[in-house]
């Protein structure tokens, strides 16, 4: 063979060799479909088995998923669950949820779940509340779940009264043990029964779009809450642009858990989601034997920490009695809420640093609990008083709050109106100390009043409310009402005078100062 023979040879070896790569790059998928694994995505079959196939093939490859716009995808009452461990595109893509005569399903249709799993931690006899480290290493950083099943606190009062939970709280924990300043310890554990560690994934993924319906399940007004939706437990997830829609709601039903619920996450962030308020339903017969409202929630967090909620609304008004508060957590810490508008934010068993920006709150306001710093800026809440401290957990809260920039502005039918309102008047157990803030801060606070005016019995609005409380009653378990309250720049339209506080004498210790 000769050089010219050999060189075309060779030429043509590595045109063909080229090509080959070329054409196997291409074979190469760059992401999965649902249709790949049997979808058909006529909003009438069941494409859930199909759905948990492609989100199992997606986690071995490695490889995103995404839906085709223009498909509906049908999920039927099958309790299947799709594990997401890569990153997800849902873009216009339809998802119809059947909930019709499903009691009680508690397994979600999607979890986007972890890489590192959970364990148990060693070494932990107790722990003193203010301790900033745990003498512990850990593998990586961890959110850190301290449990003493002996002592009892949140112990319930009123309608929904119980017999408490376990004590415990979430800790942000590096690898040598140090907790994070913003998820302090707040309780003091003579004894831990039970210690565990969430790894915080390294690895971001993002799941973004999708327009979700839900077929409310229609059963009975029961407290056999339903969770058929998207469970955070992965950290560092970002949930971007989805919709959560509801159709089928009757005049009775079950409660939901929450479509979007994170659990033992942390630096998880839901931005630019559209979700819906359920409707209320009234239980024949709570816990104290009365009728009760049942909460029934789309967004919720549990024992979780360094979480963002940003540019969220919902699609039915907030201002609507008919449906229940959009928003519930238990147990978090350092959580932030910023351009949103929902009907509720709310925190039943204590949160710990809170921040609350440029958000408009609907009827059911801003409720919690808890320890540490709530800041409330540049918000705008439509209910009887700017910040509530839940009465059925004490109405105690253990740090400052700070309102700054905000308005309190009361639906129709309000005559009572307070900055900060509360209930306690001592004679209850809840598992913990309960007080008034060290600080409340008000500057510049616009009062609109103007729908208060003309309603029999309105006397104008108080920086605190009575609190149920009367001088010289016996309280067996005392309400700490040492407290600074500091206004300045508070505007009543009305031109009615500030009430200091209904019933002064009973808080001693309480000053109000206006500047």
């Amino acid at each position: 063979m000769n050089i010219r023979n050999l060189h075309t040879l060779c030429l043509a070896l590595t045109v063909a060799c080229t090509l080959a790569g070329s054409l196997a790059a291409e074979a190469k998928p760059r992401y999965i479909t649902y249709e790949k694994f049997g979808a058909k995505g006529d909003g009438v079959t069941d494409d859930m088995p199909a759905i948990v196939a492609a989100h199992k093939a997606a986690n071995e490859k490695g490889l995103p998923v995404r839906a085709k716009a223009g498909r509906t995808y049908f999920i039927g009452k099958a309790p299947l669950t799709a594990e997401i461990r890569t990153d997800t595109d849902w873009g216009k893509a339809r998802f119809v949820i059947d909930d019709v005569d499903t009691p009680g399903i508690k397994t979600p249709v999607f979890v986007i779940a972890p890489d590192l799993a959970s364990f148990h931690v060693k070494g932990l006899a107790g722990v003193r509340r203010g301790q900033t480290g745990l003498g512990i290493t850990l593998p990586c950083r961890c959110l850190v779940e301290i449990v003493n099943e002996e002592k009892k606190v949140f112990i319930r009062k009123g309608r929904n009264q119980n017999n408490g939970t376990a004590q415990r709280e979430v800790l942000l924990v590096g690898e040598d043990g140090t907790v994070d300043p913003a998820t302090p310890v707040v309780f003091d554990y003579g004894k831990i029964t039970k210690a565990k560690a969430w790894p915080a994934d390294e690895k971001p993924i993002t799941v973004r779009g999708g327009i979700f319906t839900t077929i409310a399940n229609q059963c009975a007004s029961e407290n056999t809450y339903h969770a058929r939706g998207i469970t955070v437990k992965r950290s560092g997830a970002r949930l971007e642009g989805i919709t959560h829609l509801i159709t089928g709601e009757l005049d009775h039903g079950a409660p939901y858990r929450g479509f979007i619920a994170l659990e033992h996450v942390t630096g998880v962030t839901v931005t630019d989601c559209v979700l819906t308020g359920h409707k209320t339903y009234i239980r024949e017969k709570g816990a104290a034997g009365l009728p009760v409202s049942m909460g029934s929630y789309d967004l919720n967090a549990t024992s979780c920490a360094h979480i963002l909620w940003k540019n969220c609304r919902q699609t039915n008004s907030i201002d609507d009695r008919m449906y229940w508060g959009t928003f519930t957590s238990n147990f978090c810490k350092d959580l932030t809420v910023e351009d949103c508008s929902l009907s509720r934010f709310d925190a039943h068993q204590s949160v710990t640093n809170v921040t609350l920006r440029n958000c408009t709150f609907g009827h059911m306001g801003v409720r919690m609990v808890g320890f540490g710093t709530l800041l409330v800026e540049n918000c705008e809440v439509r209910c009887g008083s700017l910040v509530s401290l839940r009465s059925d957990y004490g109405s105690t809260w253990e740090g400052d709050i700070i309102l700054r920039g905000c308005t309190l502005r009361p639906s129709e039918g309000v005559k009572n109106l307070a900055i900060l309102s509360g209930s306690n008047d001592g004679s209850h157990d809840f598992g913990y100390p309960c007080r008034l803030p060290f600080r409340v801060i008000v500057e510049k606070l616009l009062i609109d009043d103007a729908s208060c005016e003309g309603i029999k019995g309105y006397g104008g609005p108080a920086a605190v409310s009575s609190f149920g409380r009367k001088a010289g009653s016996e309280e067996p378990f005392p309400f700490g009402t040492d407290c600074t309250v500091t206004l300045s720049a508070v505007t009543v339209s009305s031109g009615r005078p500030l009430v200091t506080v209904p019933n002064p004498e009973a808080f001693p210790g309480l000053t109000v100062a206006e500047y």
